[in-house]
């Protein structure tokens, strides 16, 4: 990822996903989203699905761990039945990090955000704007089904 975030095209993605979580930054704070408001903003976020991915990798780490080495046939089907498990725990640690600030959950935030260095960058106005029209539509379209908190 760090070898890659140096060409051109995959810098720009960065960028754009950098807005994105300024947006989000922005959004969570009840400021208006203004290309200047959003800007004040980081580009790390602890709901990020840079750090879900991070997330599930360490758990089906400790998952799998417990599985034992089998034939092969049955690794692959144990470990097929146990993604959607694997997934659902890491998808409730993302939650629990996003929603609380306690030691715990800055403790457990702190790889994915790491890891968030290398997957944004710093946006520019125009892609602040794209960021900002794009959230509008979801929003505009979603707005109901959005919880009370994260």
């Amino acid at each position: 990822i760090i070898l890659t975030s140096k060409i051109k095209d995959i810098a720009r993605v960065w960028q754009y996903h950098g807005a994105e979580h300024k947006t989000i930054h922005c959004y969570e704070h009840g400021e208006e989203l203004t290309v200047e408001n959003v800007k004040k903003y980081t580009t790390l976020h602890p709901r990020c699905g840079t750090s879900f991915l991070f997330i599930v990798m360490i758990i089906s780490m400790i998952v799998f761990a417990f599985t034992g080495w089998n034939a092969a046939w049955i690794n692959i089907l144990v470990r097929v039945a146990l993604v959607p498990i694997i997934g659902g725990i890491s998808y409730e640690i993302l939650k629990l990090v996003g929603r609380y600030d306690n030691a715990l959950t800055r403790f457990l935030r702190i790889p994915g955000l790491f890891f968030q260095r290398f997957t944004t960058k710093e946006p520019d106005d125009a892609q602040i704007e794209v960021a900002i029209a794009a959230f509008n539509a979801v929003l505009d379209d979603n707005v109901e089904a959005l919880p009370d908190t994260w």
